[in-house]
């Protein structure tokens, strides 16, 4: 028997990943002969993988071609109120609702991140599967749906603010943080540590983004 071709949801899924992890970039155009030859897959499912993306507004259009979008200021703004409501919110539902197996399952995490402080890159994938994880212990699944699409979004992000220096470390504490509020069944405590968690991270971005725009300015 001959093995079958990957689906629709393989190709979307390989497409999305490539953006995740900075493969393509915003800005970048993806032409669906270069996608079929990287990912090994006919056309038809990267060309509907490429319409589900432009439908959730992840791709854009450039005259006939789609790029990467890019998320100007107050888009990035709205992005994290959203994200830090509903990530507070899932770690209040943590707090209740969590089994003893999630709640270790998330301070292991913790505990193994400790060995990443100087991988940014590295720490930025473990700090993906820790909310997801967080997602998860909520036991809500209409939450988890619109936090995946959130977090789908947060790929159009080029750079991760835990490369900010000194930023690693601080997240890790917040991790602790939000991990030992859980543990202890206090969601409000939860909801706040991780809502707090999400606002540094912001206003660690919005500065990244400023020194970016002043060097660019300079160079003019």
């Amino acid at each position: 028997m001959s093995e079958s071709k990957p689906s629709q949801k393989d190709a979307y899924s390989l497409v999305l990943e490539a953006i995740d992890i900075g493969v393509y970039q915003p800005g970048d155009r993806l032409v669906e002969s270069e996608l079929a030859e990287r990912f090994g897959v006919s056309r038809t499912p990267i060309r509907e993988a490429l319409q589900r993306l432009e439908t959730q507004s992840l791709l854009t259009r450039d005259g006939r071609s789609l790029i990467v979008a890019s998320l100007d200021h107050n888009q990035l703004a709205e992005l994290y109120v959203v994200r830090a409501d509903l990530e507070g919110l899932a770690a209040r539902l943590a707090a209740r609702h969590a089994t003893p197996e999630e709640v270790r399952v998330l301070r292991k995490m913790v505990m193994e991140d400790r060995n990443l402080v100087d991988d940014p890159a590295a720490l930025s994938r473990t700090n993906r599967r820790f909310h997801k994880q967080i997602h998860l212990a909520s036991h809500n699944r209409y939450l988890v749906q619109q936090l995946d699409l959130v977090h789908r979004t947060m790929a159009l992000m080029a750079t991760t603010s835990l490369a900010a220096e000194g930023r690693s470390k601080d997240t890790l504490q917040e991790h602790d943080a939000i991990v030992a509020a859980i543990e202890a069944g206090d969601g409000e405590a939860a909801y706040t540590a991780l809502k707090a968690h999400i606002s540094k991270a912001f206003e660690t971005r919005l500065e990244q983004d400023a020194k970016r725009d002043s060097l660019g300015d300079s160079l003019l």
